[in-house]
């Protein structure tokens, strides 16, 4: 299995303050990598250095086989980088806001493009709305369509269901997973536990600036004992309640 993303003792201080203290991992090229921490871990730091927006004070790190100190150009061309807010223009139509990225990239056919990004993330039917009537859910994954136009082997997602209610961040779930069944390499970034559990091949706990712990779900559960099982009749999560009652996938 290759390895898309290569991270080794990076560190990251403001003024006083160590962000990040040495972390270290790899990224297996197609898979789901969730980074797990709480805010003020390091999570977004980290994104910026691997994206070339902010530079470390030490360790090294390679994405797609290219050092991101030395060859940050090479590094923007094999990603894409989606924020934690949804960075989609709401005065254009759905349709619009893909063409746009696609003639800014200066790929040919653009409206064939967006088209295609439409129907790939089940937006056809809504293309020709503005995108400020979009439901959360919706804008989202426009957000990540327009991030994936050029077909970039790697993309980040920096926490990319916050703000969002149950139903959409299923919506964007269904959409993550689908990245990887077409051989994307996906880190993410998250502080929602459930999130990593439905994602991830691999999660890595960031605190206080380390890695604490990197494995796969079954790996990190059995870090602790098994509980003594006694038969208790189980209720309904909320979530489900809520997804019953207002019909899970719906489009808003």
């Amino acid at each position: 299995m290759t390895t898309s993303i290569q991270v080794r003792g990076i560190r990251k201080s403001f003024k006083d303050l160590d962000v990040l203290r040495g972390v270290d991992f790899d990224v297996a090229s197609g898979s789901i990598f969730a980074l797990l921490g709480s805010n003020g871990a390091g999570k977004t730091t980290l994104v910026r250095i691997l994206s070339t927006l902010l530079k470390a004070d030490a360790g090294t790190a390679s994405v797609q086989g290219f050092d991101v100190a030395s060859a940050p150009g090479d590094v923007r061309e094999s990603i894409s980088l989606t924020g934690q807010f949804a960075a989609v223009d709401e005065v254009l139509t759905g349709r619009e806001n893909l063409v746009l990225v696609a003639r800014l990239r200066h790929l040919k056919n653009p409206g064939a493009i967006a088209d295609d990004m439409l129907a790939r993330f089940s937006l056809t039917d809504a293309g020709g709305r503005k995108a400020g009537e979009y439901s959360g859910g919706m804008r989202r994954r426009l957000d990540i369509a327009m991030s994936l136009i050029g077909n970039p082997p790697i993309i980040f997602l920096d926490e990319p269901t916050t703000g969002l209610d149950p139903q959409a961040r299923i919506e964007v779930w269904q959409t993550v997973k689908q990245l990887a069944q077409n051989g994307t390499t996906v880190l993410l970034t998250t502080q929602y536990l459930d999130e990593a559990e439905q994602l991830a091949d691999r999660i890595a706990i960031l605190h206080q600036g380390v890695i604490i712990q990197n494995g796969t779900l079954t790996e990190l559960k059995k870090l602790l004992p098994q509980a003594t099982v006694e038969y208790v009749e189980k209720q309904p999560t909320l979530e489900e309640v809520f997804l019953a009652l207002v019909g899970e996938g719906k489009e808003s």
